[in-house]
């Protein structure tokens, strides 16, 4: 089926242009969502007429996507969640929740401009890309923890492989630090119980 595009559509061509597209396409993304329209000489025609105009507005639209994209390249946004000790979360981070993270901080993005390259399932840093406009992309960072401290040590660098190595270093270090007070408690018995014993000694003796 041939179409014209009325937007550029990524891997499959710029504004104006008639491409071949499938027929399932088309009718469930292309046609509803207004980025082409059938390529009948109407259409053709009423599109070279209007074609001025789309590209302005399309020049419009993409200064404006432009300066938010300038804001929010780089951003950082946490999301809490439940996941096991090996950082393995209990569901997965969605583009809705993408959405509105990022929609809570200040900025107005829809879940359907939200791309995720495989679904995020582990603690840590994923970055992910949010469609602004044809033509402009941004990339945010979702900083997935179970806490905002846990977030926040993330941020700074550490995995939590390298959280979890340190609570359980810590774990081991007060595990001996008690077993060394227990044995120091005993040593102090025993010296107690020998000076004890001396003293009854010498009493005996005298």
């Amino acid at each position: 089926m041939q179409v014209i595009l009325l937007e550029r559509v990524a891997k499959l061509g710029q504004m104006g242009e008639v491409v071949d597209v499938k027929p399932g396409y088309a009718r469930n993304f292309l046609l509803p969502q207004g980025k082409a329209l059938s390529a009948s000489k109407a259409n053709i025609e009423a599109f070279e007429g209007q074609k001025a105009q789309l590209e302005a507005q399309n020049l419009e639209t993409k200064k404006e996507a432009e300066a938010l994209a300038d804001k929010l390249n780089g951003q950082q946004f946490i999301v809490i969640r439940s996941a096991s000790d090996s950082g393995a979360l209990y569901g997965s981070v969605t583009t809705r929740d993408a959405a509105d993270v990022a929609t809570a901080e200040g900025f107005t993005i829809d879940r359907k401009q939200v791309v995720l390259g495989s679904p995020i399932k582990d603690l840590g840093l994923h970055d992910v890309t949010v469609i602004l406009h044809p033509e402009v992309e941004a990339t945010i960072q979702l900083n997935v923890a179970r806490s905002p401290e846990e977030a926040e040590l993330q941020a700074a660098g550490k995995s939590i492989q390298e959280l979890a190595a340190e609570e359980e270093a810590a774990a081991e270090f007060e595990i001996s630090e008690l077993f060394d007070d227990i044995g120091s408690a005993a040593s102090d018995d025993d010296d107690l119980a020998e000076a004890v014993e001396k003293t009854d000694e010498d009493e005996a003796q005298a």
